[in-house]
């Protein structure tokens, strides 16, 4: 819990798309996968919640996703043909090229080790071009850089990690509440504030410390209750081999009584070890 080392997100405070380590596990449809998996109660909505709700948590990019992971018994070619919409034989527009891009992206995606509440499934990451065509719409232009397919690579790697490691910051987090959701946690959603910064972050620039040059709130699913989780992203120096760069100040929002006696106790543990 706390600062950790962990990956970066040049990118993501750019693009804003979700977020799975290097080894992503293939998806559901892949003969490895055959057996359905069991859900945990309290992460499936019940029927009189309706369907309309759960829907509007989940980005539209990931209704889609698992048809863009990479299986081995499928090659790419057969992804892109699967990944054909039937409404308008077009595939998703976010995976399509965009105008004078100098060159091709890939379009498969990673599945992530984050659970997607209310669902059996989990986040799915952000192919090669989906993250192209999000750095586009927030402003970014291709021409401005030395940019080539290498380094898009990489930079989904850095992103992919740097969400699973803020991901167990989390769990850190929750394994205090083992007891009341033995299930553990899930993501409901996120989002990026790199603007908004947090009061501890202000607090630490008063006192000689750099800003972060990124900040996400992750809101997730406590067995029911709704949790908000606020990461702070500060510059850890070189990438290394694992991809990792970013050093991560994750922690439970001010936001309840039980969020406050967590930090307290922590603080406490770290005083005190």
């Amino acid at each position: 819990m706390g600062l950790s080392a962990s990956s970066p997100s040049v990118a993501i405070q750019s693009a804003n798309v979700s977020e799975h380590p290097q080894t992503a596990s293939p998806p559901s449809e892949c003969p490895m996968h055959q057996e359905k998996m069991e859900g945990c109660p309290m992460h499936v909505k019940s029927p009189d919640q309706g369907a309309e709700n759960q829907n509007n948590n989940v980005p539209a990019h990931q209704e889609r996703a698992y048809e863009y992971l990479e299986c081995p018994m499928k090659s790419s070619t057969s992804q892109m043909k699967d990944g054909i919409d039937p409404r308008n034989m077009m595939p998703p527009p976010n995976q399509m090229p965009s105008p004078n891009q100098p060159f091709p992206l890939s379009t498969i995606r990673e599945e992530s080790s984050i659970p997607r509440a209310h669902s059996e499934q989990k986040w799915v990451y952000p192919s090669e071009q989906m993250f192209w065509n999000a750095m586009l719409r927030k402003g970014w232009r291709w021409k401005d850089d030395d940019i080539n397919p290498k380094d898009m690579n990489n930079i989904i790697k850095i992103h992919n990690q740097n969400n699973e490691q803020a991901w167990k910051e989390i769990l850190k987090w929750e394994a205090l509440h083992a007891a009341e959701c033995p299930c553990g946690p899930s993501l409901i959603r996120f989002g990026g504030k790199a603007k908004e910064y947090s009061p501890r972050a202000r607090i630490r620039s008063w006192m000689g410390y750099e800003l972060p040059f990124d900040r996400h709130d992750w809101i997730i699913d406590r067995c029911g209750k709704e949790v908000r989780y606020v990461i702070d992203y500060y510059d850890g120096g070189e990438v290394d081999k694992n991809y990792q760069f970013t050093i991560l100040d994750v922690r439970p929002a001010f936001d309840s009584l039980s969020a406050v006696w967590d930090r307290m106790k922590v603080a406490w543990w770290r005083w005190t070890s």
